[in-house]
């Protein structure tokens, strides 16, 4: 399952909605919501984000926080690590080895230290209300 198929799970069920309602609802077929859900597709396209939102009445920081949740739903990543250092090729492939046999208490640990880190060109770091 994606961050985005997580969260569109939990919308759905705290609202009574099937899965193949909300298709129906959505003009989508309840296959193609459901490998979204599940992660068998790729990132949702940004107007579907948006009929999301739409469809459970979803706005500002909420409908930011989905679109977010969205960018980062890819079930296929590819960490480009040409012309970084060796060790972070390194962590890069440790990471895609390891990745199935993580329990949620290190997933949380690593996502913990990564929302610490400043993003790339400065800022503040990213906070994820996770649980």
């Amino acid at each position: 399952m994606t961050p985005f198929g997580e969260r569109v799970r939990a919308l759905r069920a705290a609202r009574g909605v099937t899965l193949k309602q909300m298709a129906a609802d959505l003009h989508i077929s309840s296959a193609y919501l459901s490998a979204l859900e599940h992660g068998k597709r790729g990132q949702p396209s940004p107007q579907l984000v948006r009929q999301v939102c739409g469809y459970f009445g979803i706005i500002w920081d909420e409908a930011e926080e989905l679109e977010r949740l969205a960018a980062l739903s890819h079930p296929r990543v590819t960490v480009d690590t040409a012309g970084l250092t060796p060790r972070a090729t390194e962590l890069a492939n440790r990471l895609a080895e390891r990745i199935r046999s993580l329990d949620e208490r290190t997933l949380d640990a690593l996502l913990g230290i990564l929302d610490e880190t400043p993003p790339p060109g400065g800022g503040r770091p990213r906070r994820n209300g996770r649980r």
